[in-house]
């Protein structure tokens, strides 16, 4: 997930949530991504150059039946296609929007382990907010991650569902040595990645996890902590610096950490 924005197929370009206690988790969003000497992210949750990455909503009625976990939102080729193929391998259907003459426009779907996400139409380029060439680090989508006791049924889903390509990554552990599965978008670059519920993932939720960076994690773990959210695992090098963090706020919702 190089590129801030990408128009291309499998390529996931922003994400959202409807939180209970609405301004509680704007305070701990807001005080959990802004570390650092130069936080990466505004008070509003868009990122330091002003564009809409994450977005948090108060739970409205309407959204009262969508599961507590960010959704991100996936470029597929066609809507409809996604939508009838994933409740075809036993997903569900959880928000269809369509237009006046019935066409789909966007949808949020639910893979069989629960894992929500949402599917738009590939982005126009013209659509996409320009980046300055010379940004600096960025408060970004850093990674998206999947973790499940079969990551291969996930895999198999996910190919046909969204369109995505598979690259096996070799994985070893105290049982052996076994694939995740890095997902790979039209434009063959990485998009997000399927792991086994095993290893240093073992404890992890079900659910799309968006990896945020941040300016300094020590930091925003310690405030997370302060506000009333959980450290679900971390990550050191040999060194004792941060690889990531996973987390889980305060009413539940689980996300990711990672170094800006």
């Amino acid at each position: 997930m190089e590129a801030l924005f990408a128009p291309r197929l499998g390529g996931v370009f922003s994400a959202d949530i409807a939180v209970p206690e609405h301004e509680r988790e704007l305070r701990f969003y807001a005080r959990v991504l802004r570390t650092g000497p130069n936080p990466l992210w505004c008070e509003d949750l868009m990122n330091n150059l002003g564009i809409p990455i994450i977005g948090l909503g108060p739970r409205m009625p309407e959204y009262a039946h969508l599961p507590l976990q960010w959704m991100p939102h996936i470029q597929v080729a066609d809507v409809a296609a996604s939508v009838r193929r994933a409740l075809d391998l036993g997903g569900r259907a959880l928000m269809h929007q369509k237009d006046a003459a019935g066409n789909s426009q966007w949808a949020v779907l639910q893979d069989p382990n629960g894992a929500a996400f949402g599917v738009i139409p590939v982005i126009p380029r013209e659509a996409i907010p320009p980046v300055p060439p010379a940004a600096g680090p960025v408060g970004r989508i850093a990674r998206l991650d999947l973790t499940v006791s079969d990551a291969a049924a996930a895999r198999d889903f996910y190919r046909e569902v969204i369109g995505w390509s598979v690259q096996d990554v070799p994985v070893e552990d105290g049982d052996g040595r076994y694939a995740d599965y890095a997902m790979l978008g039209g434009d063959g670059q990485g998009a997000a990645t399927i792991r086994h519920a095993r290893g240093p993932n073992a404890g992890l939720p079900p659910v799309w996890m968006l990896y945020l960076t941040v300016g300094d994690i020590a930091e925003s773990l310690r405030r997370a902590e302060a506000e009333g959210g959980r450290v679900i695992k971390e990550v050191r090098d040999r060194d004792g610096a941060y690889v990531c963090a996973a987390i889980q706020d305060p009413v539940g919702v689980c996300f990711g950490l990672v170094p800006g």
